[in-house]
Parts: C-alpha cells; sequence; structure tokens
C-alpha cells in the first residue's frame, strides 16, 4: 500500500472524524450510531492510505523528487 493521503488532506480527515464522532454522544436513539462513521476518516488518516483515492485515482501525497544514491 502506497500512502496517498497528504498532510493537509490528513488534517481535514481527523476534524471530520471527530466531527462524525461528536454525533454519538450529542444525537439520541439509534441514530446516534451513525456518528461511528468517524471511525473511517480517522483511521485513514491515521494510515495515510485511502482505499477510495485508490480507486479514484487521487493522491494528494507530494511526491519525492530524485532517488537517495
Amino acid at each position: 500500500m502506497r500512502k496517498n493521503v497528504g498532510a493537509a488532506d490528513r488534517v481535514v480527515r481527523v476534524i471530520v472524524g471527530l466531527a462524525l464522532l461528536s454525533v454519538l454522544f450529542l444525537a439520541r436513539g439509534n441514530a446516534r450510531y451513525l456518528g461511528l462513521i468517524g471511525l473511517i476518516p480517522l483511521v485513514t488518516a491515521l494510515v495515510g492510505w485511502c482505499p477510495a483515492w485508490t480507486l479514484l485515482g487521487v493522491n494528494t501525497c507530494p511526491v519525492k523528487s530524485g532517488k537517495a544514491a
């Protein structure tokens, strides 16, 4: 798995993930469990790889120029 999630993308994913997880505490009834969806952006930010980005051919990681000799 090549990393395809850049630094700015990771920050956005963490913010969105935490916002979605907050639904667990703010909503009532079974609807609050939809907040568990927030785990997906948090995990992809932690790992640095997003399967959806791979399928779409998106890469927000900066390209490293040159190789160490």
